[in-house]
C-alpha cells in the first residue's frame, strides 16, 4: 500500500487525528521523521486531508469538509460544484480572492434555513483559469482589461510593460502575473490582441477563448499534417474489401466539408443490406502522435456558427480522411442486413476503401422524398433514396415501439452576412433527409457496441443513465395537475417518458411538460462500462460513425482495428482497459465545453440580431419560469428574460407548479403562456437580452390562445 493510502486508511478510520498521534500511529523515527511530515504537507496542499491551525488532521469527506470547483456568480457569491450530492452555497464574505473555476478546499459549516449547506473557503488548492478574455480599456500609463465573464468579479489590472500594442476598446486576451491581494485587483499582461468588437468574427474568437478552446494547430501538429498523402497508397489498400464498384454516397448539410460517413444499400430477397461506411482516420492519426495527442485534448471539432475549430487540421478532416466524392479513401465498412420489422439479423466489420459516386445535400434528398422535386444531383438514385426512406421508417418505427424518447424540440438557424453578423434567424426543419442519416448512424452504432459488449473486449459505450428517483418526483409534482406521471419508480422504462410526450404533443402543455421531462433525465456521456441509453431505448450504444470530429470514435476504431488484425494481446487489452476511462472521462469533458460553448455563441448572435430591434413588439411563450423572472421565447426562438422587477406587481417563483404568482393579486403565469413583449435591452457581449411585458390598456396582457 502506497504511503498516502496509508495515511487515508488512518485518518477515515479514526475521529481524532493530530500529527503527533499519526506519528506515533505509524511509529515514526527520528531519521523518518521528516520525509513523513513533507508527505502530510503535500497531502495538505493538494487537498487530499486538511491540516488545521492546532495540527488536527481532518479528512475530505463531503461533510464536514470537501475540495471541488467553485462557480461563482456576479454578485460574489459561488458555489462549490459537487459530484455527489448538493452543491455548497459559498456566501460572499467567505469567496476571498477565489475566481471563477477555481479548485478550493471548503469547511461546511452549517445547513442554513431551506436546509442547503453553506460553507467557506478555507484554501484555493488550484487555479485553473489563468487566461481571461475581455475589453482593454487605456489610461495614460496603465490600463485594465474588464473580463467579458462577470463572474471573474474584478477587473484585472495591466502595466505599461504589460500592454503589448492593444489598444483601447479592443478584445484581448489577459494572463494573470500576479492574483489579487486585499484591496488589490490582479495584474496581468496581455498575451493576445483578439480584436475590436465589430471586427469579423471578433466576438465568436472570444469566446472560444473564453472556453480555452484552441483555435489553431501547434507546429508539431501543422508538421505532421503537412506530410499527410492526398490518397492511399497501394500499400495501404492490400487486404481490404474493394467497394469502389458499388453506390456508394454521402448526404450532409449544404455547407458541410468533412465527409465521415457513406451509405450504401440494396435488397437481399425481402431483408435489406445497409452499409454505413466510415472513415478510417486510425490509419493517418497513430497513437501517441502530435496529432493523436492534440485531438485527445481537443476531444470533438467545435462548431460555432460560420467558424469551425476542428479536432484534426484540414488536411485531414477535409482532405485524405474525408469521404469526398470520386476520389478513393479507406474507411471501417459495418454490413447490416435488417429484415422488415428493423431487426439487424446479420452482420459485418471489415476494413475496406470506397469511392463515394455521390455528393447529396439533406435539402435536395428531402425535397425530392417529401414533395418529388427531382434535383441533378440525385440522377440515378432515386431508387436507391426511395429504398433508404423505406428502412428509415422502419427503423423508426421498431424504435417508438421500445420506446425510444423523441423531444421534437425546435432548433435556430442564424443566417449571417459575409462578415458574420447575423442578418436572419429561421427555425431548423427536420427532414427525411436527415432523419434517414440518423437512423442508419443509430443502426450501425448499436450494431457495433453490441458485438463488442459480448467479446467482453475494452470499448467505449455512449450510455444515457435512467433518471434519478427524486427527479422523477419532482416532475411527478410539477405535471400530476395535468393528470400525468411517471408512475413505476421500482423500473423506470423509457416508454413511460415517450407516451407523456405523445399525450402533451400539440396541445398548450407540450413545451412546458417537454422541457421538465427533458430537465428530470441524466446527460449522455461516455463510459469504458456498458449501460443503458435511456432517451434511445437502447442496450447496447457507441459512438462509432464520427472519428473525423470525436475522439471517442477514433478511439474504438483503434480497438475494432486491432481486433480485425488480431493484435489484441493480453497486454494490448490490459492497456486498453486503463486507457478507456482516461478516454471516456476526457471526452465527456470536453463534449460539454463544445456543448456551452456552441450555446453562448448562440446566444450571442441572438443579442446581436435583436441589437437593432430594442423598442419592437413580438409575441411569445413563457419556457422558463426562476426566482427573479421568466424567460420568453419568440417565434424564432430567440429568448429574453422578463425580470419580475419590471413587472407591475410583486411576484415570486412558486417552486412547486412552475409559476410567477403576484402576491397583491390573483394573477398567475405558466410556463407554456403566450405574452406580448417588448425588446428592451440587448447585451452582445454577455448574450443577454431583456423583455418588458407589453401594457395592454394600462395592464400587463397575454395573447390570445
Amino acid at each position: 500500500m502506497m504511503i498516502e493510502d496509508a495515511i487515508l486508511e488512518y485518518i477515515n478510520s479514526n475521529k481524532v487525528v493530530t500529527i503527533k498521534t499519526i506519528l506515533k500511529a505509524f511509529e515514526v523515527d527520528k531519521y523518518s521523521r521528516g520525509p513523513f511530515i513533507k508527505t502530510l504537507e503535500n497531502m495538505n496542499r493538494d487537498g487530499k486531508i486538511y491540516v488545521d491551525r492546532k495540527e488536527r488532521i481532518h479528512a475530505i469527506d463531503n461533510i464536514s469538509y470537501a475540495v471541488g470547483e467553485i462557480a461563482k456568480n456576479e454578485k460574489g457569491f459561488g458555489f462549490l460544484l459537487m459530484n455527489d450530492g448538493e452543491d455548497v452555497f459559498i456566501p460572499s464574505e467567505f469567496m476571498g480572492s477565489t475566481v471563477n473555476k477555481d479548485t478550493v478546499l471548503v469547511k461546511i459549516d452549517k445547513v442554513s434555513s431551506g436546509e442547503k449547506r453553506e460553507g467557506k473557503i478555507l484554501r484555493i488548492i488550484k487555479r485553473n483559469a489563468t487566461k481571461f478574455v475581455g475589453t482593454f480599456q487605456s489610461s495614460k500609463d496603465f490600463g485594465f482589461v474588464v473580463p467579458d465573464d462577470k463572474k471573474v468579479g474584478t477587473d484585472i489590472f495591466i502595466r505599461g510593460e504589460d500592454i503589448n500594442g492593444a489598444e483601447d476598446g479592443q478584445k484581448v486576451v489577459a494572463k494573470i502575473k500576479k492574483w489579487a491581494e486585499k484591496d488589490k485587483k490582479p495584474e496581468g499582461e496581455i498575451v493576445e490582441i483578439l480584436g475590436f468588437p465589430e471586427d469579423p468574427y471578433v466576438d465568436i474568437e472570444s469566446i472560444a477563448k473564453s472556453f480555452d478552446i484552441p483555435t489553431s494547430f501547434p507546429k508539431k501538429v501543422s508538421n505532421e499534417a503537412k506530410y499527410m498523402p492526398e490518397a492511399p497508397t497501394e500499400k495501404q489498400l492490400e487486404g481490404r474489401h474493394d467497394l469502389t464498384d458499388m453506390v456508394i454516397y454521402t448526404i450532409d448539410g449544404a455547407d458541410s466539408k468533412d465527409f465521415d460517413d457513406a451509405i450504401s444499400l440494396e435488397k437481399v430477397g425481402d431483408n435489406y443490406r445497409l452499409g454505413v461506411h466510415i472513415a478510417d482516420v486510425s490509419q493517418y492519426v497513430k497513437e501517441d502522435s502530435y496529432l493523436d495527442k492534440e485531438a485527445f485534448k481537443r476531444g470533438n471539432s467545435y462548431y460555432l456558427q460560420d467558424k469551425v475549430y476542428p479536432m484534426l487540421p484540414k488536411e485531414l478532416s477535409n482532405g485524405i480522411c474525408s469521404l469526398n466524392e470520386g476520389v478513393v479513401r479507406l474507411t471501417l465498412s459495418v454490413f447490416m442486413e435488417i429484415d422488415k420489422k428493423g431487426k439487424v439479423v446479420e452482420h459485418k466489420i471489415e476494413e475496406s476503401f470506397i469511392k463515394s459516386k455521390r455528393r447529396l445535400v439533406y435539402d435536395n434528398v428531402s425535397d425530392y422524398l417529401e414533395e418529388g422535386k427531382k434535383h441533378p444531383s440525385l440522377e440515378g438514385l432515386y431508387d436507391s433514396l426511395d429504398m433508404a426512406k423505406e428502412l428509415a421508417e422502419i427503423l423508426m418505427k421498431k424504435r417508438y415501439d421500445r420506446g425510444s424518447i423523441d423531444f421534437d424540440f425546435k432548433e435556430p438557424e442564424i443566417i449571417t452576412d459575409e462578415n458574420g453578423v447575423p442578418i436572419d434567424i429561421l427555425v431548423k426543419d427536420r427532414r427525411i433527409g436527415n432523419k434517414i442519416i440518423e437512423e442508419f448512424m443509430i443502426c450501425a452504432n448499436e450494431t457495433v457496441a453490441e458485438e463488442y459488449y459480448w467479446l467482453e473486449l475494452p470499448f467505449l459505450y455512449r450510455i444515457h443513465e435512467e433518471p434519478d428517483e427524486e427527479d422523477v418526483e419532482r416532475l411527478n409534482s410539477a405535471i400530476r395537475h395535468l393528470g400525468l406521471s411517471i408512475n413505476n419508480f421500482r423500473e423506470l422504462r423509457p416508454v413511460e417518458f415517450r407516451n407523456i410526450i405523445d399525450k402533451v404533443k400539440g396541445t398548450s402543455e407540450e413545451l412546458f411538460v417537454s422541457t421538465l421531462l427533458l430537465r428530470s433525465l441524466q446527460k449522455a456521456r461516455y463510459s469504458e462500462v456498458n449501460d443503458i441509453h435511456f432517451g434511445l431505448a437502447s442496450k447496447y450504444y457507441s459512438h462509432f460513425t464520427s472519428p473525423i470530429r470525436r475522439y471517442a470514435d477514433l478511439f474504438i476504431h483503434r480497438i475494432i482495428k486491432a481486433n480485425l488484425k488480431g493484435l489484441l494481446s493480453r497486454k494490448k487489452i490490459e492497456y486498453y482497459d486503463e486507457l478507456s476511462h482516461i478516454v471516456a472521462e476526457q471526452t465527456s469533458k470536453m463534449e460539454r465545453v463544445a456543448q456551452t460553448c456552441e450555446r453562448k455563441v448562440e446566444s450571442v448572435k441572438m443579442a446581436e440580431y435583436m441589437k437593432d430591434r430594442i423598442g419592437e413588439k413580438y409575441s411569445g411563450i413563457i419556457v422558463s419560469i426562476t426566482s427573479f423572472g421568466m424567460f420568453v421565447q419568440l417565434e424564432n426562438l430567440v429568448e429574453g428574460l422578463v425580470p419580475y422587477k419590471t413587472m407591475d406587481g410583486f411576484y415570486e417563483m412558486d417552486e412547486n407548479n412552475y409559476t410567477a404568482v403576484a402576491n397583491d393579486r390573483e394573477e398567475v403565469y405558466h410556463m407554456g403562456d403566450m405574452v406580448n413583449v417588448v425588446v428592451v435591452n440587448s447585451n452582445i457581449t454577455t448574450g443577454e437580452i431583456d423583455f418588458e411585458l407589453e401594457s395592454i390598456d394600462g395592464r400587463e396582457g397575454t395573447c390570445d390562445q
